[in-house]
């Protein structure tokens, strides 16, 4: 490749003078258009425009010059005189030598193709004849193609009623592999697909209803006829070894399978036969759990572990206690075992189904049950623990109420055996209160409760004890303790009075207050008592109200005022001056209070015998204050009659020197208020 310099020489030679004074012409020329300073002489100059137009050209920008550029390099390898000369007659060889070429590669292909022509005339040729052929051959078997054609046509209906008949028997019939595993092997197990051939059954039962409602009547029929004994058939089979398998379920443990489920699904459609395998259910199970319960009263668990509950006979409570321990575990499990045995089951009955044989399993352990809670009763134990039985068993009568039905002969059993126990503690009760009405105690020396009213107290707090911590229903407890204070707590009340009746008024008071207070105080701690304990306690205020009263005759008789307070209470204004009534002088009224002022000094030192003996310091200071109200209030009465005009006594303030305002009150009295 040359310079850049050499290009535009190669480039510019073909188009102005080859002699080299041309050249040398143009380059004095150029210096001396460059020292002009006209510019119009160089414009009208055509060489200098020509040659500014070849210096101005962008050869970059131009590809076809670049290209043209390209091949002269290839073979322009000197730029001399002579080479530019030549140049032309060298383009124009190449450019012969190029079109030889040309026109040699055209001669191969116009060979090429008078060949395909050939070729291509002889099958042109060949076809003809072989069109002449097939006419003539068309000609000849048209008879042999309509019949083959017809054959065809037959051929694919024939087909067609094949692949429908197949169908149909598919869809309308059993499979051999299906009746067989109907049918079941000879050792009569049964498996997994003896279900889905049974549903398919039914299915195939249940479609040919619908060939019934076309023109297939009489297939329709037969299949259906056909499909019910396999049915039959099959349900006889499902009954046969669901029957065999739950004459097996009588150990302590049942193991109920998804084959059991699935049969007990299955017999749903056979309500009878349904019925059936749960009667046979019930009985294996009943059976299981009578010789269950047998052998935990006489041997125990596996080993001995448990221990036989019989062996607590001596402890009634323990061992009536376990044996319902045992009964409502039993029975939880046994209704666990049923529904998971017809968990799969969808019938509306389902519930109730599961109550009966649930009722029918337990119902083999009334007799035993019954007979051994009945001796524990009728041997007549102590009260508080016939109460604790009572209540043992309303809790066990209510909590297994709850797995039972209603109609369960297990709870009616132990229904009879709540009532039985509770009637034979109300008539324990019943003696026990008419005993305390044959022999009645004298009261004691210090008019407190009789040892009897104390032993029985304690024993009411004992019952409402067990009572407080019982487990049955609130309801229930509620009306229990009312039937227990109506057995108890009035013949008590009777006793009482009658201990006190032949005592005085204040004595029998204080001896009715000690009695009646320590019921109160046993009552107290327990629940369902608030009645029972507002009557108490106005019993008590009413036994109070004498006690007040005889406290304040007892203060007022002690220091001489009794006579002059009942003189001046009954005093009227039309008898003329109280002054003038005899009793009522100055000095005897003087008198009086002087003991008066003493006893306001210390006041501690007439006090109702009586109200120390009261258990209760409470009541005692109340009895206390309220016998001080009524002595303030008769010195008030008495000081009103004295200070009246009308009643004439000279001189009122030399009598009662203290106004009723000024009365002296010691501290632990107005504690009371």
């Amino acid at each position: 490749m040359t310079s850049n310099s050499t290009r535009y020489d190669c480039l510019t030679a073909p188009t102005i003078a080859a002699s080299d004074n041309e050249h040398d012409a143009v380059g004095l020329n150029i210096g001396k258009t460059q020292q002009e300073t006209s510019s119009t002489v160089q414009l009208a100059n055509p060489l200098s425009r020509k040659l500014n137009k070849i210096l101005e050209i962008r050869l970059d920008n131009d590809k076809d010059i670049l290209e043209a550029l390209k091949a002269l390099s290839e073979f322009f390898g000197e730029n001399t005189l002579r080479s530019r000369r030549n140049l032309r007659g060298e383009i124009e060889r190449r450019s012969l030598g190029i079109s030889e070429e040309f026109a040699q590669a055209f001669e191969i292909v116009k060979e090429g193709l008078d060949s395909i022509h050939d070729d291509v005339e002889s099958m042109r040729s060949s076809c003809h004849d072989m069109t002449k052929r097939l006419k003539a051959a068309r000609e000849q078997t048209s008879d042999l193609i309509s019949k083959t054609t017809d054959l065809h046509k037959e051929s694919h209906q024939l087909d067609i009623r094949a692949n429908v008949t197949d169908a149909f028997l598919a869809k309308f019939q059993l499979t051999s592999e299906e009746i067989k595993a109907l049918r079941g092997p000879r050792n009569g197990q049964l498996l997994q697909e003896f279900f889905s051939t049974l549903e398919r059954a039914k299915q195939i039962h249940n479609d040919c209803k619908i060939l019934l409602r076309t023109n297939h009547q009489t297939a329709g029929l037969e299949i259906m006829e056909c499909m019910a004994l396999h049915e039959e058939t099959a349900y006889e089979r499902l009954y046969r070894w669901i029957q065999g398998e739950c004459r097996g379920l009588t150990g302590d443990s049942v193991e109920v399978t998804a084959l059991h489920c699935k049969a007990m699904v299955a017999l749903q459609d056979r309500g009878v036969l349904f019925r059936y395998g749960l009667d046979e259910y019930g009985t294996a199970r009943r059976t299981a759990v009578v010789r269950g319960f047998i052998d935990a009263l006489t041997r125990g668990g596996p080993g001995g572990t448990p221990r036989p509950i019989e062996l607590h006979c001596h402890d009634p409570l323990r061992y009536v206690g376990d044996m319902f321990a045992w009964l409502h575990q039993t029975t939880a499990s046994e209704k666990e075992n049923i529904q998971a045995f017809l968990k799969l089951v969808t019938m509306q009955s389902k519930n109730s189904d599961i109550e009966d044989v649930l009722a029918h399993i337990t119902e083999g352990i009334c007799r035993p049950l019954k007979v051994r809670v009945e001796q524990v009763i009728v041997a007549e134990p102590a009260i508080v623990l016939l109460y604790k039985l009572t209540n043992l068993l309303k809790f066990y009568s209510y909590t297994i109420g709850q797995l039972l039905g209603k109609e369960a002969s297990l709870l009616a059993c132990l229904e009879e055996l709540e009532e039985l126990c509770q009637k034979v503690f109300l008539n324990a009760l019943n003696v026990l209160s008419s005993k305390l009405m044959e022999k009645v105690e004298l009261p004691p020396a210090d008019l407190g409760p009789t040892p009897t009213l104390v032993q029985n107290l304690n024993l009411l707090r004992e019952i409402l004890m067990s009572h407080d911590s019982s487990v049955v229903p609130l309801d229930a407890r509620h009306n229990e303790f009312a039937k227990i204070l109506n057995c108890m707590l009035e013949p008590l009340l009777q006793m009482c009075s009658l201990s006190a009746s032949r005592l005085n008024p204040c004595d029998m008071a204080t001896y009715l207050i000690n009695c009646l207070y320590a019921m109160h105080s046993t009552l107290a701690l327990y629940e369902f008592t608030d009645q029972r304990l507002e009557m108490l306690d106005a019993q008590i205020a009413a036994h109070q109200d004498t006690l007040v009263n005889e406290q304040a005759s007892y203060v007022l008789s002690m220091v001489s005022l009794i006579q002059v307070y009942s003189i001046t209470q009954q005093h009227k204004p039309q008898e003329g001056p109280l002054s003038l009534v005899h009793g009522m002088d100055t000095m005897a009224i003087k008198s009086a209070m002087i003991r008066f002022d003493s006893y306001l000094s210390s006041p501690d030192s007439l006090v109702l015998p009586q109200c120390n003996l009261l258990n209760s310091s409470h009541v005692r200071e109340e009895i206390i204050c309220r016998g001080t109200d009524l002595v303030c209030g008769a010195y008030q009465l008495l000081y009103e009659a004295i200070f009246n005009p009308d009643n004439c006594f000279s001189d009122p303030k030399g009598v009662l020197t203290r106004t009723p305002e000024q009365r002296f009150v010691p501290p632990w009295i107005l504690a009371c208020y």
